[in-house]
């Protein structure tokens, strides 16, 4: 069986928001947009990957909150798996990998052009945001409560 790598999103909330981040590189998917994240290391947990990831790539200190279903391949031997996290600390900066970062609240998804692989993560954050806002559930932070 061969070894399949963990590649970690994360669907950063806050205020009902989303945290969209445009690829700067490499040149393949400049210029799209994404959810903010990477590769797994050895010894890490995919929770542990995520907090490290977006403390590199955007200054942030975010908590892990809940997966979401699913996974994807972005080529043979790496899995992509998307988390919510919730904003802590920081005002998120484009660091590494990225050249804009945009809030996104529900029904303003289609204003980027996603990588296609992020789609299906981003529609269900979507989803929950928008069920959150109809409910009223939210964090204290004022991200939504998605169980």
């Amino acid at each position: 069986m061969t070894d399949v790598r963990v590649v970690v999103g994360g669907a950063v909330l806050d205020g009902g928001r989303l945290l969209a981040a445009r690829r700067s590189a490499p040149a393949a998917l400049a210029g799209r947009w994404e959810l903010p994240g990477g590769k797994v290391e050895p010894g890490e947990t995919p929770e542990e990957a995520l907090v490290r990831e977006l403390r590199e790539e955007l200054g942030i200190e975010a908590e892990p909150l809940d997966r979401i279903p699913g996974e994807w391949a972005p080529r043979p031997g790496l899995v992509l798996r998307v988390w919510t996290a919730r904003l802590v600390t920081g005002e998120p900066r484009p660091l590494q990998d990225h050249d804009e970062l945009r809030w996104l609240a529900p029904g303003q998804e289609g204003e980027v052009d996603w990588l296609d692989l992020d789609r299906p993560a981003v529609a269900e954050v979507m989803r929950r945001l928008g069920a959150a806002e109809v409910s009223g559930a939210l964090y204290p932070s004022g991200a939504p409560y998605a169980p």
